[in-house]
């Protein structure tokens, strides 16, 4: 009896590098939205008349939803049951929504004629609609972001795994390079603040093409390897598989540092071109660019890194290193007297350089020390523990700023703003990176213990046949 050997679609360099190329476009629109609003603080308190509080509570809400509804958690639930292609269409249907709903409520002042009282929050309508707006985007977005990283574990464990996950987080960081530059620039042009984010609207339609598309590639990839629906790895989720998760110290390790480490990053960018205009004294109209220099680094950077990581090792070394160089970033970003906008392109660069290290190894080294069936429920719990952050840490600096660092007033665009002062915010941040050093060489302590291979390649070596 002669057996059938199948080769499976993933054994395809140009079959696993474009179902890769078109996941990460998804992601790439949808970082475009999650960072439209982030270069528009200035424009947003002169058009909207928004205070720092209202614009961290707004950025903030992305996490609402995930957080205190458990919808990540969920997320990942629905993922490793129902599998990729269900959680795909699920999370960028809700992308769609959440942005369509944050724009109307942009683009509608009238809304501000009301008062909603939310939980503990008293806001005004146009604050609270596109909080809800951006919250179900967030939901969106970070069920996406789970469901691509189990994409890549499937295509590509054993193979370039992390380098694929560095090229799809540089393709996803370009959509915030993009939001950063080009959101001022559309706003000034189109004469309102509301209009980037229909741009990120229709492009964000672009990607849920992108999503059917790959939606077929995976459903060619199980019938190369002859998974039918009979067969199929997804499987009935057993609450003992939280467990073993939650029971694992190196996943808690990864999880407190990713917290940390996003917190100190993602948070900043929301304020970064705020920064520049109070700082460094750069027009709100070209603030972005700056700070858009950043994403643009780890596109270069974090394919790099992670092919060193599948190549080479040294996992947690390369974490600890991209830790050590963000902290030391704010810390400089939080002298007084520093003005010189050479500087703070310097400090961006490098803020890049530390930004692409982290992620390039944090990311693949979960799929070595949780099983890849549970990878869904294990990216969605550190997805969960991260929008703590993601959703607290952008409200406490809105709240810092306008309480303790207003220091003048001055004219922008026709109207009078708060001139702040960002030493606090910047030593908030350079706090929650030294932190994250701290879990990094735990890890590495762990790692030592339990002997996980994340000091080790990812590429397995194939035995030659003589």
């Amino acid at each position: 009896m002669v057996e059938h050997i199948r080769t499976s679609l993933r054994e395809s360099k140009s079959m696993r590098w474009t179902a890769l190329l078109l996941v990460a476009f998804t992601m790439l629109t949808g970082y475009f939205i999650a960072d439209v609003m982030a270069p528009l603080k200035t424009l947003v308190e002169a058009e909207l008349q928004w205070s720092s509080t209202e614009y961290g509570i707004f950025t903030g809400a992305y996490g609402w939803i995930n957080v205190f509804c458990l919808m990540l958690i969920i997320g990942g639930i629905i993922l490793d049951v129902s599998g990729i292609r269900f959680t795909c269409m699920l999370s960028a249907s809700i992308m769609l929504v959440g942005t369509a709903i944050k724009y109307w409520a942009i683009s509608t002042p009238a809304l501000n004629n009301h008062i909603v009282d939310f939980l503990f929050l008293h806001m005004r309508g146009q604050v609270f609609w596109a909080s809800i707006g951006f919250a179900i985007f967030g939901v969106g977005v970070e069920m996406a972001g789970i469901t691509v990283s189990k994409t890549i574990v499937k295509w590509f464990k054993g193979k370039e795994m992390a380098l694929a996950m560095g090229l799809e987080m540089a393709t996803a960081r370009l959509g915030s390079a993009l939001a950063l530059m080009v959101s001022p620039l559309i706003a000034k042009s189109m004469g309102n603040v509301s209009k980037p984010i229909m741009f990120g609207l229709i492009l964000l339609c672009v990607g849920f093409i992108t999503f059917i598309i790959y939606i077929f590639m995976d459903k060619k990839l199980d019938k190369s390897e002859g998974i039918t629906k009979e067969n199929k790895r997804e499987s009935e989720f057993q609450f003992k598989s939280i467990g073993r998760i939650l029971s694992n110290n190196a996943w808690w390790y990864i999880a407190i540092m990713c917290v940390l480490f996003y917190s100190a990053v993602f948070p900043f960018l929301k304020y970064a071109s705020d920064l520049m205009v109070n700082k460094f004294n750069v027009d709100p109209a070209i603030a972005g660019i700056i700070p858009g220099i950043l994403p643009f680094g780890t596109i270069l950077l974090t394919p790099i890194f992670g092919n060193i990581y599948d190549r080479i090792g040294k996992g947690v070394t390369i974490m600890i290193i991209g830790a050590f160089l963000i902290t030391l970033v704010h810390l400089i970003f939080s002298i007084p007297g520093l003005h010189s906008v050479v500087i703070a392109i310097i400090l961006v660069v490098l803020l890049g350089i530390g930004f692409s290290l982290v992620p390039s190894a944090m990311w693949p080294s979960v799929a070595k020390i949780i099983p890849e069936k549970e990878l869904g429920t294990a990216y969605a719990l550190i997805f969960w523990i991260q929008n703590w952050g993601l959703m607290g840490v952008p409200m406490l600096i809105g709240w810092v700023l306008d309480k303790y660092c207003i220091v003048d007033k001055v004219m922008r665009e026709g109207d009078w703003v708060n001139q702040y002062d960002y030493t606090i915010p910047m030593l908030i941040f350079a706090g929650l990176s030294a932190i994250s050093i701290i879990f990094a060489f735990l890890l590495l302590n762990e790692n030592k213990r339990k002997k996980y291979s994340l000091q080790l390649p990812n590429i397995e070596e194939k035995i030659k046949e003589n």
